[in-house]
């Protein structure tokens, strides 16, 4: 690792991020038990913030980290083809996530007949349809905008998504805007009911603020990739003083517009922001500037196959929820088999999503031993 070149150097710490990203999502998305997992392990309840709640909108910033080295490889081959890569990507990822909540597809009842489960009841929003659309918005608003244009984008977007709240609705999980709209488009049943309700956190009209997250990515990834290597503190400089000022427009936006991620409320796109600001240029300062390289390969083996280690995460999950042992779903049988026997609940739950997670990891480092890379 220490005999990379400054260039690959520089990069190392966009792939270090979108490795600790979804490291961390795997985690918080596969407690052994939800009802005994630590508390910055799980999303807020409603308003307010955890570790957990870092999780989507760090995956947004680092998809904008990747767009400032793509896009201008797209400029070269005219509008019409790169709004067909545009398009395409966008839709193959939003396709995947509505296939994930279809799979595994069919169903055999007790009398041993199959039956397609039915595609009224599958949840149309979701992790991924928002990655897809968001990628698609910011893309275009950059492609046709550039910087200067992103950036009235982002504003108009957090302060006119903070007007539809308070005008069409209030910031309660039933009265807001969002979830009327999402009722009224796509109706309850192809929304989230985890609540308890019919409300999807990746609904349609949260979308417009997430975009910023991925704006926001993409202007850190273009300071970066501009910056001359003896100009780089300087530009680790202007990150953190950015950072902390997102953070500071947060916590005082909080006050009259809630930090809330199921909402993704303009205070929250303000403060995950500020804290990926903050922690890319952390890393940069580690990895490149003081050339710490020694511990990065474990995030990177997850950084080179972000997207598909993280969709392939979930459809192990399902399928370990569709496979019966006696009474249990696979799942809650290795859980209770392997930790809850003799470790204390919250450890328990704890330990078997590290497992979960280390599991994930070892497949993507066989991949990654021979070079294999799946980009959507």
């Amino acid at each position: 690792m220490t005999n990379l070149t400054h260039s690959s150097q520089r990069y190392l710490a966009f792939d270090v991020l979108r490795g600790m990203t979804v490291t961390l999502m795997i985690v918080f998305n596969t407690p052994g038990d939800w009802g005994v997992f630590y508390s910055q392990f799980l999303h807020a309840q409603w308003h307010g913030f955890t570790l957990t709640d870092l999780g989507f909108p760090s995956f947004l910033f680092v998809v904008g980290n990747a767009m400032a080295f793509a896009l201008e490889k797209y400029e070269k081959l005219g509008q019409g083809a790169v709004l067909a890569k545009l398009f395409r990507r966008s839709g193959l990822i939003i396709l995947l996530g509505v296939l994930l909540y279809w799979f595994p597809f069919f169903k055999i009842d007790e009398a041993g007949q199959f039956a397609w489960l039915p595609l009224s009841q599958v949840r149309l929003p979701g992790v991924l349809q928002r990655i897809g659309v968001c990628y698609l918005a910011a893309a275009l608003v950059l492609y046709y905008w550039k910087t200067r244009g992103a950036l009235v984008f982002s504003a108009v977007a957090l302060l006119g998504y903070w007007a539809i709240l308070a005008y069409w609705g209030d910031y309660t999980l039933q009265g807001n805007a969002a979830v009327k709209l999402d009722v009224w488009l796509l109706g309850e049943a192809h929304l989230y009911h985890g609540e308890g309700v019919a409300f999807d956190p990746e609904g349609i009209l949260g979308a417009l603020p997430a975009t910023v997250n991925v704006i926001a990515g993409y202007l850190a990834g273009s300071l970066l990739r501009r910056t001359a290597p003896d100009r780089l503190r300087a530009s680790l400089r202007k990150l953190m003083l950015a950072g902390c000022i997102c953070i500071a427009v947060a916590l005082c936006w909080n006050a009259v517009f809630p930090i809330n991620k199921k909402l993704w409320t303009s205070s929250y796109v303000m403060l995950g922001v500020g804290f990926d600001l903050l922690i890319l240029a952390l890393l940069m300062f580690v990895t490149d500037v003081r050339k710490i390289t020694g511990w990065t390969y474990f995030f990177e083996v997850f950084g080179k196959n972000t997207l598909f280690i993280y969709v392939l995460s979930i459809v192990l999950v399902l399928i370990s929820f569709n496979i019966r042992i006696g009474p249990q779903h696979a799942y809650r049988w290795l859980y209770d088999a392997l930790f809850q026997s003799w470790a204390s609940p919250p450890v328990a739950s704890l330990l078997f999503a590290v497992s979960f997670m280390m599991l994930c990891w070892l497949i993507a480092y066989g991949m990654d031993r021979r070079k294999i890379y799946i980009k959507v």
